[in-house]
């Protein structure tokens, strides 16, 4: 990014405050006036001027102020607007609201969603927190009818898992429950990459249900993003931005959409050598959906053991400074919740 001196960050910063607040293009003598800034209005236009040669500012219209690009609310967030805070008043009332919730998860949740949308004026996305790590606990397989079975894969993490199986013959019951046993005392304790080491098993069927149980549990794996939970989509729709169903449509697909949301995650806050909030403006260049949006996004949970996200998306002309700040304070109290809970 281009490097600016003081006074093009001052304006910079200011017109991108007034942007967000009144979805107008700023003029100079607008900032001259309402923000005593000891220059004159030609000073501050060749400052805008300067400033949309650099691809931070553009100006819709030739009589018309400026606005911000994609690239100037990128240098703002990263360069100018620093570490924001909550009221504490704001925390301590978040707080309350969360410990009264007792020891409910999917209260959490649903508060957090809720929480996420009130602070920011968006629409918020939380994930429920999922397994990091995804190990063998122990199996069972049931005769049911002719050749088929039931398969019960339970984890250590607590997720038990069913699957019908048809068999080539019919098997009965005791050589099911033999299978089992060995695959049991095989596996314990394990994850699929270590049960895929797993060679010379003699029988036809325990090396079947073997690869089974190593597909399934890197199915649960790669599963990025736990149950979701979302609120504040009116806030999104009553935007300017949003008028246009196209605009909207893309919008909703990206909170809507299983498969991209969980790439979009996976990709930033789920990326374990990712760390603190992420700030995603128009797309990034890499998701057409976010081109008109913005997202803040931040993960959660007990560090190893599981793991969730939380979100706000909105108009590119968001306001970062809040929404940054309530996405790490929510993150923050989710985690501290969620650790409790995991480790007792």
């Amino acid at each position: 990014m281009t490097k600016l001196s003081e006074r093009h960050n001052l304006i910079l910063a200011l017109v991108i405050h007034e942007y967000i607040e009144t979805t107008q293009p700023v003029g100079s003598e607008k900032l001259v006036k309402d923000f005593d800034l000891g220059i004159s209005s030609a000073t501050v236009r060749n400052i805008m001027a300067d400033l949309t040669d650099a691809g931070y500012l553009r100006q819709p219209h030739t009589s018309a102020g400026r606005v911000p690009t994609e690239d100037g609310y990128r240098f703002f967030v990263r360069q100018l607007m620093g570490q924001t805070d909550l009221p504490a008043t704001t925390k301590r009332t978040i707080t309350h609201q969360f410990y009264q919730a007792g020891r409910d998860l999917n209260r959490w949740m649903r508060l957090a969603a809720s929480v996420l949308a009130r602070q920011s004026q968006a629409a918020s996305l939380v994930t429920a927190p999922m397994p990091e790590t995804v190990t063998f606990k122990h199996l069972e397989l049931i005769a049911t009818h002719g050749r088929q079975v039931l398969m019960v894969l339970v984890l250590t993490e607590g997720e038990v898992c069913q699957q019908m199986l048809s068999l080539a013959e019919p098997v009965p019951q005791s050589q099911l429950s033999a299978t089992a046993a060995r695959i049991n005392q095989l596996c314990a304790g394990l994850d699929a990459e270590k049960i895929s080491q797993i060679h010379g098993l003699q029988e036809a069927l325990d090396q079947d249900v073997i690869k089974l149980v190593r597909d399934e549990m890197r199915r649960i794996k790669n599963v990025t993003a736990g149950e979701l939970y979302r609120d504040g989509l009116s806030n999104v729709l009553a935007e300017p931005e949003f008028s246009e169903p196209e605009a909207a449509r893309k919008a909703l697909r990206v909170l809507e959409e299983r498969t991209l949301l969980e790439d979009l995650l996976s990709r930033t806050v789920l990326n374990s050598n990712v760390e603190g909030v992420q700030v995603l403006i128009g797309g990034e260049g890499t998701w057409e959906e976010l081109r008109d949006c913005s997202m803040v996004l931040a993960r959660y949970g007990a560090p190893g053991i599981v793991t969730g996200a939380v979100g706000v998306l909105g108009p590119i002309r968001m306001a970062y400074g809040r929404t940054v700040s309530t996405v790490r304070f929510v993150s923050g109290l989710l985690s501290d919740l969620v650790i409790d809970m995991y480790t007792e």
